[in-house]
């Protein structure tokens, strides 16, 4: 068993063989995974300059568009990486592969130290990425959005939520904790704000009602 922060150091240097440049430029591996949205202000500025659009449509659409959990090498994906970020206390197999650690779920406040308890939540789910301005793009771009360590994309949480959520906006599901729709709300804006995504009336209507928790 071993600790893979050493690794995500290295990676983070760029000097790992194998390193693709590409990825450590869009999905910043060394990154604060995860790391949280804009103040407040400033998402409500963010979310005030999303084009509003009813959206394309779901026509071609499949998560094989979007290429996901690709290698950041050494073994690891991009799940792993995300785990360990997340995380506190991770291990792993000489493979890269997370074995034990501590998580706490964010959209519910639940703990576990078991990794195959938690799925990897796309915050912008990939079928309303596709709609909201995916569907153009090419399938390298869509991999990066798909893979993105920078913004607050990625997220460790409680399978059963993940599932629930499924491909729903804001106006359509919020994390059960309430204290959580803050973060979740400006996480969400920060995400379609740098890939530039469409948000439809009723989802911008939901984020400012959530920004509105923000205290």
């Amino acid at each position: 068993m071993r600790t893979i922060r050493a690794f995500i150091a290295l990676l983070a240097l760029g000097v790992l063989v194998g390193c693709d440049p590409s990825v450590l430029n869009q999905g910043g591996v060394g990154s604060e995974t995860g790391s949280p949205g804009p103040a407040p202000a400033a998402a409500s500025q963010q979310l005030a300059e999303l084009t509003v659009s009813g959206g394309l449509t779901m026509s071609g659409y499949s998560r094989e568009k979007f290429p996901h959990w690709i290698s950041q090498g050494h073994g690891c994906d991009t799940r792993d990486v995300v785990l360990e970020h997340q995380g506190t206390g991770v291990h792993a197999t000489s493979a890269c592969k997370i074995t034990s650690g501590d998580w706490t779920s964010p959209y519910d406040g639940k703990a576990y130290t078991d990794p195959q308890k938690l799925q990897i939540d796309h915050v912008v789910p990939l079928a309303n990425a596709w709609k909201s301005g995916a569907k153009t793009w090419t399938t390298t771009r869509r991999q990066q959005f798909a893979n993105d360590l920078s913004r607050p994309q990625l997220l460790a949480v409680t399978s059963s939520l993940n599932e629930s959520k499924g491909d729903q906006d804001p106006s359509q599901w919020r994390p059960p904790d309430r204290n959580y729709w803050c973060s979740y709300a400006t996480d969400w804006i920060t995400v379609k704000h740098y890939w530039q995504l469409t948000v439809t009336s009723a989802e911008k209507g939901a984020l400012s009602d959530m920004l509105g928790t923000c205290s």
